[in-house]
């Protein structure tokens, strides 16, 4: 089973997020859940989502306390939460950043990638321009860098979650894909693909 946390903030769309991943793993043929966890219900205020996607059936009813991956859409939340906790020693952590990843200190100790989740989300007019919605965008970096999907799985499962406007989410899907920056504290997988 994969376990998929999901730090965001109210408004970002990692609710969404992860009931993208989990349609993606069932139209692969998995077993899957998506739920979120809310604290205060407003824009704006930290959100979690937890994906599974698993090839048996999942009984696991908890919140995810130990993922294997990590989605990070707002960087701001790295100096309020620990968004390792928890995390496996061979997961990925993923962040919507214009930065480099060892322009980070958690490159040091974890397999680290980002990208402009928030720049591709505005070129293709999702959300707004002072507030683009990323959540789509971060999914295809995650599928990237993690293998535990194919882009076109996820691509589907776009245009079935989010069907109006489901073309723009989807060449951002696959920009984020193809520009994510990849890092491993061994050097063994060091990726720049832009």
């Amino acid at each position: 089973m994969i376990e998929i946390r999901i730090h965001g903030r109210g408004g970002q769309g990692a609710v969404v997020a992860s009931q993208i991943v989990a349609r993606a793993g069932f139209s692969k043929g998995l077993y899957v859940q998506a739920f979120p966890q809310f604290g205060v219900e407003r824009r704006g205020a930290p959100v979690l989502a937890f994906a599974r996607l698993s090839e048996t059936p999942i009984r696991v009813r908890t919140h995810v306390y130990n993922p294997h991956h990590v989605m990070v859409l707002d960087q701001a939340l790295i100096d309020h939460v620990d968004i390792t906790n928890g995390l496996h020693n061979d997961g990925w952590i993923v962040i919507n950043s214009s930065s480099p990843p060892r322009d980070f200190e958690l490159h040091k100790s974890w397999n680290l990638a980002t990208v402009d989740a928030t720049s591709i989300a505005a070129s293709h007019g999702i959300g707004t321009e002072t507030a683009p919605i990323v959540n789509t965008t971060m999914v295809g970096a995650l599928v990237r860098v993690t293998g535990i999907l194919e882009l076109e799985h996820l691509v589907q499962a776009i245009g079935q979650t989010i069907p109006k406007r489901a073309e723009n989410n989807q060449d951002a899907t696959r920009e984020a894909f193809e520009k994510v920056l990849m890092s491993s504290p061994s050097g063994d997988r060091v990726s720049s693909t832009t």
